[in-house]
């Protein structure tokens, strides 16, 4: 009998353990502010141990970011369906907007007092590197099959790809740090397409 039943079951386990992990660590964050997030209270909400949160994450900035890298790579997924004689800037912002038009908001719908969880979040150095990690990869070998290009040879791929996330990671930071609110889809075509013009400076 064949086993490939029971892998497809035992990832599709890890991946909702995953999931889960990260999601008990952004409630955590909003209920209890960054300073007091542990890993032992993170993996405690899922019912796990501290041991197996390791096995996930290495951190809890991981743990946070998650959420970033679990949209870039269904974005990724949703470049690949773009219709082939799109615009590759325009398939680019369609790909990466809509995992955040179906989310809701990058992380939920804060309050006030939330929003100055993610204002500190964002800062921190290891969010930042965090965020960068878990983001890029499949991106990068979606824009490549897309143009042609190699994925781990040539440039090209990876500079849109990272180009890509510094224009999402902007647009969060505008969006945590905004006295009024922001639509996070409008804001994220309006960078990217202001990057595929070449980034010309506003008019005076």
């Amino acid at each position: 009998m064949s086993d490939e039943p029971a892998l497809g079951l035992r990832e599709r386990k890890k991946s909702d353990t995953r999931k889960a992990l990260s999601d008990a660590a952004v409630e955590l964050l909003y209920e209890r502010g960054l300073k007091n997030l542990v890993r032992e209270d993170i993996a405690a909400r899922v019912g796990v141990s501290p041991r197996t949160f390791g096995n996930y994450f290495a951190s809890k900035y991981e743990a946070l970011a998650y959420r970033l890298g679990d949209r870039m790579r269904r974005s990724a997924e949703l470049l690949r369906a773009r219709p082939a004689d799109e615009p590759l800037w325009t398939a680019i912002a369609e790909a990466v907007v809509e995992p955040l038009r179906a989310d809701g908001a990058p992380f939920g719908r804060p309050t006030r007092e939330q929003l100055v969880e993610l204002r500190e979040l964002t800062l921190m150095p290891q969010m930042q590197e965090a965020m960068a990690r878990a983001s890029v990869d499949a991106l990068v070998d979606a824009i490549a099959a897309r143009t042609g290009t190699d994925a781990r040879n040539d440039l090209y791929p990876r500079l849109v790809a990272r180009v890509t996330v510094t224009a999402v990671n902007t647009v969060l930071d505008r969006y945590v740090h905004a006295d009024e609110p922001v639509k996070v889809p409008d804001l994220l075509r309006e960078v990217i397409t202001r990057i595929s013009e070449g980034l010309p400076p506003p008019e005076r």
